[in-house]
């Protein structure tokens, strides 16, 4: 039987953060600049057949992918780009709290979830550059917040010891140890 996202996003939450030692890589899409252009490909790491079942993948790979993403902030933080608030539709990822809660704890910000999706944020930002819009702000008028997830530091600590534990996976695989 097909499950649809948003079931799956609601399974992923009768799971606790860490997704009791499983862990997935998420870069099954090629080379990835942030990791020097390095394929490591995807990878699913601690599966026990007595312990996770399918609540548990649900959950590793909306953690999976907040963790690759801060990974990616780690780098944007070390040449000085530090952000406080990310804006962003809702839609994707965004739609599932299991994911929203990683990312703003992992990322130690405020996210501000706007009714809109990428494809209106393209067309707005395409419409900025070419003068259509006479400001930035212009752009995003109509957008109604809808949503707001601020961090919280017992969360953040947990989910900040699980990502180390991540990344040292992350680690083990760039330096082909595993």
């Amino acid at each position: 039987s097909r499950i649809s996202y948003s079931q799956m996003n609601k399974i992923a939450t009768e799971v606790q953060i860490g997704s009791e030692g499983l862990f997935i890589l998420p870069f099954g899409n090629g080379a990835e600049r942030m990791l020097l252009n390095r394929n490591i490909f995807s990878q699913i790491i601690g599966l026990n057949f007595n312990v996770h079942s399918q609540k548990h993948f649900f959950r590793a790979a909306q953690e999976g992918i907040a963790f690759a993403l801060k990974y990616g902030l780690d780098i944007m933080e070390e040449v000085g780009i530090q952000p406080e608030v990310i804006r962003t539709g809702n839609a994707n990822m965004f739609l599932s709290p299991v994911f929203c809660e990683a990312f703003s704890n992992l990322m130690g910000v405020v996210i501000e979830l706007y009714n809109t999706d990428g494809s209106q944020g393209a067309a707005r930002g395409a419409g900025y550059g070419t003068g259509y819009y006479s400001s930035f702000n212009e752009c995003f008028l109509n957008l109604n917040k809808i949503r707001i997830y601020e961090p919280e530091a017992k969360i953040q600590q947990e989910y900040n010891a699980i990502y180390g534990d991540w990344k040292n996976l992350l680690m083990k695989f760039l330096a082909n140890q595993v």
